[in-house]
């Protein structure tokens, strides 16, 4: 089954090309997608010289739009399956065989979890708490353990790709806990890998100054309008 790897992208020309590098030691037949969403600093130029496909927003659309370029570029293109990662080095390619063997048994969203297995990521104390709030939150409304509900190294059925791809209403910003409680009420089927993460030694974009909190309320607020709608699977 040909597998697409989505990467968005914003100014990361510097670690973009050791992400790409590790991909490529994993399996060097993946057909790699970078999703360039209004970077300055030559991100595209980068990506295009390490071999993979570019996509360009000719201005910053935000984390969510670029993956729903990547979804309609997957389902336009015909890719069985999706995995998505992020371009900061945060999500080691080791994983993608893991990911990826769960989506061929019949996942239709795959968790890339940071606390299953040796659990051996340890977020800042705020963040944390964050990440497990959320967790609990998706847990409680689809009924089955959701560990970390705010992973971004997840792999996708062509299905599910399909069903975000035409949607109007995706988020352009925070497609998080949000999105997992809304493929799951709408029957997709979810399962939880263990994979092995770094922490971001810049820090992260989203975690600093009043970012964090403005994150956790909007997410509360998606949630809570997710768990007040149902979809089948296939309506927007």
């Amino acid at each position: 089954m040909d597998t697409l790897v989505i990467i968005p992208a914003l100014d990361e020309a510097q670690r973009l090309p050791g992400v790409l590098a590790g991909i490529r030691g994993v399996d060097p037949s993946l057909t790699i997608l970078v999703v360039d969403d209004g970077s300055r600093d030559g991100t595209p130029q980068a990506a295009r010289a390490a071999g993979a496909r570019v996509a360009v927003h000719p201005f910053n659309l935000g984390y969510g739009a670029a993956l729903q370029t990547g979804y309609r570029f997957a389902v336009a293109n015909g890719f069985g399956l999706v995995i998505q990662m992020d371009a900061d080095g945060q999500h080691d390619p080791r994983s993608i065989p893991a990911i990826r063997a769960a989506c061929l048994e019949g996942a239709d969203l795959v968790l890339g979890s940071r606390f299953l297995g040796s659990g051996s990521y340890r977020p800042p104390r705020m963040r944390a708490i964050g990440i497990h709030l959320f967790g609990w939150l998706a847990s409680r409304l689809l009924g089955q353990r959701i560990r970390d509900a705010t992973t971004g190294y997840q792999g996708l059925s062509a299905r599910l790709c399909a069903f975000h791809a035409r949607s109007h209403s995706f988020p352009h910003d925070y497609p998080d806990a949000n999105m997992i409680v809304r493929a799951g009420r709408a029957g997709f089927r979810i399962t939880e890998v263990p994979v092995l993460m770094r922490a971001d030694p810049q820090g992260g974009k989203l975690h600093v100054g009043l970012k964090p909190i403005a994150y956790v309320l909007k997410m509360l607020v998606a949630v809570a309008l997710e768990a007040s709608r149902r979809r089948a699977a296939g309506e927007e």
